[in-house]
């Protein structure tokens, strides 16, 4: 794993979270899909990112693939709703969106995905959160972003022009309407030495 160089912006020793209203700016897509995003939302984050790299049982997996098994390039690590998060400020993350989304998603976030990219060889290729209700109903699904940078990029499903969102130490990204169903997401390899990155991924029940 890449060595991570913490921000000198982000040397507070405790993680806080800051004001979602106001903050957030929402990016409209295509057919009903839609992007918020808010940079630098978990201040003093390198605490989180620490027990996250070293206290977390991440796992490795294999898939089958063209025909073939392969190793996922990253490490997963999945929370249901009854399991403890491992750092008490993800606790209070999942129960502010829950909050401030109640009104739009109608139902609270519950789960925790996480994802450890290791340096700029782990990645996600292009795909969309469809396993379950997402697959037929409008749903939120609410990122974190812990370590070194790494670009998201979205295209509509289907093809076409892709965006980019560069996604920071603390930073939030909230991918809501059709957007699961009707764009894909990616976060690509890269060349570039990077250090590790933890995406926690906070969705309703029945979105995977």
């Amino acid at each position: 794993m890449g060595a991570y160089q913490p921000s000198m912006l982000d040397l507070e020793t405790e993680a806080r979270l800051g004001p979602l209203a106001g903050g957030l700016r929402r990016h409209p897509l295509s057919r009903g899909a839609w992007v918020d995003h808010l940079p630098g939302w978990v201040g003093g984050s390198e605490p989180v990112l620490e027990t996250l790299l070293h206290e977390v049982d991440w796992r490795a997996e294999r898939r089958e693939m063209y025909d073939r098994e392969v190793d996922v390039p990253r490490l997963l690590r999945w929370y249901d709703g009854d399991e403890p998060l491992p750092h008490p400020v993800l606790t209070q993350a999942r129960a502010r969106l829950s909050e401030h989304y109640a009104a739009e998603l109608g139902e609270p976030f519950v789960t925790a995905g996480m994802c450890l990219y290791r340096d700029g060889r782990d990645s996600v290729a292009w795909h969309g959160d469809t396993n379950g209700r997402s697959s037929r109903f409008d749903t939120m699904v609410a990122i974190v972003s812990f370590g070194s940078p790494r670009p998201l990029l979205l295209r509509p499903r289907g093809g076409g022009s892709s965006l980019r969102f560069p996604l920071g130490h603390g930073d939030l990204i909230v991918m809501g309407g059709s957007c699961q169903r009707t764009w894909e997401h990616a976060i690509p390899k890269t060349a570039r030495p990077v250090g590790p990155r933890v995406s926690v991924q906070f969705r309703p029940v029945g979105v995977s």
